[in-house]
């Protein structure tokens, strides 16, 4: 299991597909479940033209990990998880987070993926500051997801 925070733009495809090729996933797993996550041009119904996430990052490099954890414990069937999420400037269309799950049969990995990103978005110590026509405002509260 890997989680990782960078502060610059990455392909999610690729990180898939290097962390599958640096795994021992093997032929091990027929499940392979993902979320990537992008920057809007909107929220609110305002305009965004760019987006500063800021982190602690020892504090939240351990909440990744201890996600990790628990999503191991509540699938045992999980076979391998990845994490990275972005930080610093974002501008629209940016990934800025993934998630991925392998396991042997799809659910393990779809409730696994599921639930992390729900974690992640609602608990994970991140703040959000973005930039619309009326100046800079951080972000309160985060989208209810639906």
């Amino acid at each position: 299991m890997t989680s990782k925070i960078i502060d610059t733009t990455f392909d999610p495809w690729q990180e898939i597909q290097h962390h599958q090729a640096q795994s021992n996933l093997n032929n091990k797993f027929g499940a392979t479940a993902t979320f990537i996550g992008s920057m809007r041009d909107f929220n609110d119904d305002a305009d965004v033209s760019e987006m500063t996430l800021e982190h602690y990052p020892e504090m939240t490099q351990r909440y990744l990990e201890k996600l990790e954890a628990e999503a191991k414990k509540k699938w045992p069937a999980l076979l391998d998880c990845l994490i990275i999420h972005r930080v610093g400037h974002i501008q629209p269309a940016d990934a800025i987070v993934l998630i991925a799950c392998w396991s042997a049969h799809r659910r393990a990995a779809l409730d696994a993926t599921d639930w992390l990103i729900e974690e992640l978005k609602h608990n994970a110590p991140f703040w959000k500051q973005e930039l619309r026509e009326d100046g800079l405002r951080w972000v309160e509260k985060n989208t209810d997801g639906t």
